[in-house]
Parts: structure tokens; sequence; C-alpha cells
């Protein structure tokens, strides 16, 4: 128990120093980055803890990593592909070209590829309707964003991914 605070205790306080104690609540983001930072994702004994921080329920930390994107709530590759479904982005073709992607790689929305490179994910809205099909793609170097994607071009940057990986990987022998 406790795993944030035993790792992250001068990290809390700087967060938690940026509010006044009766609107501590808002360090709840801050927080479940610091959380996520390491693994990739926020594991359930983090959301006790967090809450257990600002004096919130569980439930109500629980939802905002179920709601933002940028938040995760399992293991996943070592990049997210998030191609936006809303109903916009639907209209230009997004659906069909998750669906494409899911196929060329051999995977269903939410699973990773094989290698455990990427997860391909269905959010909703990134702000981007006129321009779909298009994701945001999460890793090891931030967040990027990808806009009038087809398949072929998707698959072009994995494989450049792919690439850089392997490349890192022989640099570091």
């Amino acid at each position: 128990m406790n795993d944030l605070l035993s790792k992250y205790p001068e990290e809390i306080k700087k967060i938690l120093a940026k509010y006044p104690p009766e609107g501590k609540r808002s360090a709840v983001m801050p927080l479940l980055f610091l959380a996520q930072r390491k693994e990739g994702y926020i594991r359930e004994q983090a959301l006790s803890e967090i809450s257990q921080i600002l004096d919130i329920q569980e439930t109500e930390v629980a939802t905002l990593v179920g709601f933002y994107t940028l938040f995760h709530d399992g293991k996943a590759g070592s990049y997210r592909i998030q191609v936006c479904t809303d109903l916009c982005c639907a209209l230009r073709g997004s659906e069909d070209f998750l669906t494409s992607l899911c196929e060329a790689l051999e995977i269903k929305p939410g699973e990773t590829t094989l290698d455990g490179l990427v997860t391909v994910e269905e959010v909703k809205c990134l702000a981007a309707c006129d321009k779909a099909p298009m994701y945001q793609l999460q890793g090891k170097d931030g967040i990027s964003y990808h806009e009038n994607c087809s398949v072929g071009n998707t698959l072009e940057m994995i494989e450049e991914l792919r690439e850089s990986g392997t490349q890192k990987q022989e640099e570091t022998k």
C-alpha cells in the first residue's frame, strides 16, 4: 500500500502545494499522470491512494481515468493509436479506417500487436472532425496527431516505429 506516497513523496508535495487545502481535489489529474508515468497505465491501487490523498471517492478518480483518453487503466503496447470514431469522423470514414487498420495488423480494436508495439483503440472526439480519419499517437516521445489518414500511410508510420525501435536496440548492444 501507499506505493505512490513511498515512490514520489516530494513530487506529491509539490503537486499539492499548487492548490489551496480546500481545493486539493483539483490535484487529481496531475496525480493521475504521476501514477501513470512509469508503467504507462494506472493501477487500481493508485486510484485508491489518490482518493485517500485528496479525500474524495475512488469512483470519482476512476471516472476521470475512464473519460480522458490520456489516462489508461491497463497495459498496452509501446504506442497507442487512438482513432476517433465520433459521428462526424465516422461520416468521413473513420470506422472503416479503424476496421481496415485492425485487420491489417491482425488485431481487434483494444488489442495489441503480437510484437507488443502498438495498441489500437477507439476513442471519441479528438477535435479534428474535418480532418478524419485521424488518430492521436501516444508513446515514449509524447503525443502526436495524424490527420487525413489512410491505412497505407498509418502502416508505413508503424513500420518506421518498428525500425527505429530495432535500431535503438542494436545501438544498446
